[in-house]
């Protein structure tokens, strides 16, 4: 598989066992971080973030700056990537888990490697035993993959993420919610906001969906940093009550930063 530079992270020790030379870019003595956004925020997990993606997003800010996909290094513009194999992978995943029992498989778009992320998710799942959650942007789906993974965290790409005329894949979407539902599973719609379209928007794109309710719906404010966080902010809660929808925090961000790797 092609993993982002910082590939499974934040561990300790190589799929030899081996204590590797440097601490995790967490800065604690052993493996693991929590979960910074959504409905696991602040679980104790292990990431997975696999290279590529088929968008490039970028949003304007209220104050009229570019602001980038935050894992740019992971989606298209790539930069230290490395190979692992599903077998070097799990036996990471092995040396640093002590006691956490989430994995979360991320990028990029995990399912552009789908061949290989159904070997992964099936290893992860029924021979380690976490549970699995996989981030996407709900443009690719894969039926044999989707039977391993526990929470579907999808990330529907909105217009004024600038990835293109084509971001928002109803149908696709849809697999995802019938099969968690279907299959005892569950699901997020994560989506960022930016302006007020961005409102309209995922409200047109609810009409088109079945079987959600509000406590799917995530709204997070757009920022890879808090100066452009704060800025979306209020605006982002105000309409999470007005909506009845879950407001998403960013709890990495306010705990070590900009840092990848935590």
């Amino acid at each position: 598989m092609l993993l982002a530079k910082d590939g499974i992270f934040p561990i300790t020790r190589d799929s030899t066992g081996r204590l590797k030379p440097h601490l995790p870019a967490s800065g604690f003595h052993f493996p693991g971080t929590i979960q910074g956004e959504g409905k696991l925020c602040g679980v104790p997990s292990l990431f997975i973030r696999l290279a590529g993606c088929n968008l490039h997003c970028q949003w304007r800010t209220k104050d009229g700056n570019i602001s980038s996909c935050d894992t740019a290094y992971a989606s298209f513009r790539l930069e230290g990537t490395q190979s692992a194999t599903v077998e070097e992978i799990c036996q990471t995943l092995m040396h640093n888990r002590a006691h956490i029992r989430h994995v979360v498989i991320t990028g990029g778009e995990p399912f552009l490697q789908a061949m290989e992320l159904r070997a992964l998710c099936r290893q992860v799942k029924e021979e380690l035993h976490f549970h699995v959650t996989v981030e996407s942007n709900a443009t690719l789906f894969d039926p044999e993959a989707a039977q391993y993974i526990d929470l579907f965290s999808l990330s529907p790409k909105l217009p004024s993420s600038q990835a293109g005329k084509q971001v928002l894949h109803p149908a696709t979407i849809q697999q995802f919610i019938d099969i968690a539902r279907d299959k005892g599973k569950d699901f997020q719609l994560k989506f960022v906001y930016s302006c007020e379209q961005d409102i309209a928007d995922i409200e047109n794109l609810l009409k088109q969906l079945r079987h959600w309710q509000n406590e799917d719906v995530l709204l997070m404010p757009l920022g890879g940093n808090w100066e452009d966080m704060r800025l979306h902010c209020l605006k982002t809660l105000e309409h999470c009550i007005q909506k009845g929808w879950r407001y998403c925090d960013r709890l990495h961000l306010s705990l070590f930063g900009e840092k990848a790797g935590v």
